[in-house]
This record gives structure tokens, sequence and C-alpha cells, in this order.
């Protein structure tokens, strides 16, 4: 386990600053109490086998008696890396992401399944939208009961969902939480 370069920090802040925005300072400066220590410390990024993990310094500390082969998994995943070097978020950074999120779609009861069988939202499944999306902002998408049921990318602005037709597409499918179960049964 290693801190990240600099052009890996890059396209990891890039990544979730286009979720997050201005709230990725509370992501990085967020206080860790976990630990011995009565002080404080903090979260820092880590990668181990081309996954990039968010986790406390004092973690990072007691981690380093363990031999890098044995480290399967160190705090909260937030992506990986491909072979060709981009950096793809995975559905485990949902509740940082969901913590932090700029933009936010919440959809209605029926079309809650669908998203998580992994289709797109649709204009009609939208029960409400923050305003301010532009077109390929990176969006949180809520049950109506404020669940975060996973992620994607705007399709279109939020002044472009207004004009659209019930069957237009408003939120590409990236991630969500049936992504997550499903590989928990194939453990």
């Amino acid at each position: 386990m290693r801190p990240l370069d600099e052009q890996e920090t890059t396209q990891v802040f890039e990544k979730l600053h286009k979720f997050v925005g201005n709230n990725l300072k509370n992501i990085v400066e967020n206080p860790s109490h976990e630990g011995p220590d009565n002080s404080p410390g903090r979260y820092c990024f880590r990668l181990q086998k081309n996954r990039v993990y968010y986790v406390s310094e004092s973690l990072v500390k007691r981690a380093t008696n363990i031999k890098r082969d044995n480290l399967v998994s160190l705090g909260t995943q937030l992506g990986k890396f491909t072979k060709g070097g981009k950096f793809h978020l995975t559905v485990q950074s949902l509740g940082l992401l969901a913590e932090n999120a700029k933009h936010k779609v919440w959809l209605k009861p029926t079309s809650e399944m669908s998203f998580l069988y992994g289709n797109n939202v649709l204009k009609g499944g939208v029960g409400r939208i923050t305003e301010s999306i532009s077109e390929h902002d990176g969006v949180v998408v809520y049950s109506m009961s404020d669940v975060p049921l996973g992620f994607g990318v705007a399709a279109k602005s939020t002044q472009d969902c207004r004009k659209m037709d019930p069957n237009g597409i408003v939120v590409l499918h990236q991630a969500d939480i049936g992504e997550y179960l499903r590989m928990e049964d194939d453990l």
C-alpha cells in the first residue's frame, strides 16, 4: 500500500470533483477519530493493487505490520485504475459521494427497481432534481426517502429535462447498490 503519486491524485480528484464539486474539500480535510490517539488524525488516499482506498492515517500505520500480499482491503474503496491508466469510481464509494453530493436526482418508487437493474433514469421516473445540473455532471441517485441508490452522469441539463418527453434519458447509469449486493452474493 502506497500513497498516490501526483498524476494518480489528479485523476482521483478530478473524478471526485465531478460528483461533489467544492465539497471535495470536506473529503480531504475530514478529521478521523479512529485509533488510540486522542487527537483526531486525517483521512488519506492509498493505492493497493490498482485500487484506491480512503482510509484513516492511524489505520494505515497499523496496516504496515501486514505483508502487502496478505492485505486485501483497507478502509473504503473509492475506485480502481484500469490497465489503460484511467480511474473509475466503484459502487463502494457511494456512501462518500452521497454525503457530499452536489447534484442529486430522486426517483419515484416505480422507477427504483429499473435503476437497480442497471437501466438509465428516464424523465418519467424522476421525482425531484436539483437545480443547476449541467450536461455530463456527476449525479447521485436517491429514492424518495433519501436512500442513496447509485450514481451516474447527467445526460441533459436541468433546464433541458423540463422540456423532454417522459421517455427521455435524464441520467446515464454508472453504478448502483444492486451491483454491490450481487457482488456479495457471488462471494
